[in-house]
């Protein structure tokens, strides 16, 4: 999972990482991604795909925004890696919060690396 994260990274940070004093260094990513919620079985894709926009990615988790609120705790997250095809990491929604600007900003821990349900091409 690591490994594809950092597939994800090298498209829009090819310098390599930067320095940051908390324990997961994270990146700003202000990127529109894909938020597809799971069954009971927490790992089948279900239900309707979101985008969302990208705030912060961490080798382990990843914020981002939304406009409304997301009831779904588990999702897939697709994001576009440099080489133009679509990561997947389950990933847990642990946190929520209402901006000022009528969006929500939410966040969560990346669980394991899945393969994408998104089919179109990447741009």
């Amino acid at each position: 999972m690591r490994h594809q994260v950092w597939d994800v990274l090298v498209g829009h940070y090819p310098q390599g990482r930067n320095i940051e004093r908390r324990a997961d260094q994270r990146y700003p990513y202000s990127h529109l991604l894909y938020l597809t919620p799971v069954g009971e079985d927490g790992f089948s894709p279900v239900g309707e795909t979101v985008a969302v926009v990208g705030k912060t990615l961490s080798e382990r988790g990843l914020g981002f925004f939304y406009q409304q609120a997301i009831s779904e705790r588990r999702m897939i997250a697709s994001l576009e890696t440099s080489d133009l095809r679509w990561a997947g990491f389950l990933m847990n929604i642990t946190w929520c919060r209402f901006t000022q600007y009528g969006w929500y900003e939410s966040g969560g821990r990346f669980l394991q690396a899945v393969p994408s349900p998104i089919t179109r091409p990447v741009r």
